[in-house]
């Protein structure tokens, strides 16, 4: 039903660049995991066999049907303690992303500068503390598959607000690109 509603949008918005680069992307701005517009995300993740988050050989889809947790990206409890209290706004799903189940218990509720500079450290010292990425290409090549802005890195919880819209925007284009393919 839900891919059903989203294509039938699709094609009621005549596929002008502002569905893409604004209806589309205000439509993003939900809490609902099982909003058409995450599914379809999702599957545009799937359809491009994308890499799970901070992992190279772990996909999404197999995350989706065997082993994945849904992870905040900038965790809830981290939200929480830091003012952003409402449920709506931790939950958005422009901060979900599929994460294998080992990597989200570890990284917890750290900060995303914190957990995302290991990362990046982590390609420096080829030492593994989350996922297995330890290339820095790869490791760029997998945010962006994800549609997480490289300047994750830098993130605390001043810049979520900043974090979700541009999130929004990643996503909206991974949703462009699908649907073309399908054409």
């Amino acid at each position: 039903k839900g891919f059903i509603e989203f294509f039938k949008e699709v094609e009621d918005a005549q596929l002008s660049e502002t569905f893409w680069t604004v209806g589309l992307v205000q439509n993003l701005e939900t809490s609902a995991i099982n909003s058409p517009y995450f599914n379809v995300f999702l599957a545009a993740q799937v359809y491009f066999s994308d890499n799970s988050l901070l992992m190279q050989g772990t996909k999404v889809s197999d995350l989706i049907t065997i082993m994945g947790d849904i992870h905040h990206i900038f965790p809830k409890n981290y939200l929480e303690r830091n003012g952003i209290k409402e449920k709506s706004k931790y939950n958005q799903i422009a901060n979900f992303t599929y994460f294998d189940t080992q990597a989200n218990i570890s990284v917890g509720n750290k900060a995303p500068n914190e957990y995302f500079g290991i990362v990046f450290n982590q390609c420096v010292s080829n030492e593994v503390v989350y996922g297995n990425i330890t290339d820095m290409e790869i490791l760029l090549d997998n945010l962006s598959v994800n549609c997480i802005p490289h300047d994750i890195v830098e993130m605390d919880y001043s810049h979520y607000e900043d974090f979700l819209l541009e999130r929004r925007k990643l996503m909206a284009n991974k949703i462009r690109q699908y649907y073309y393919c399908l054409q």
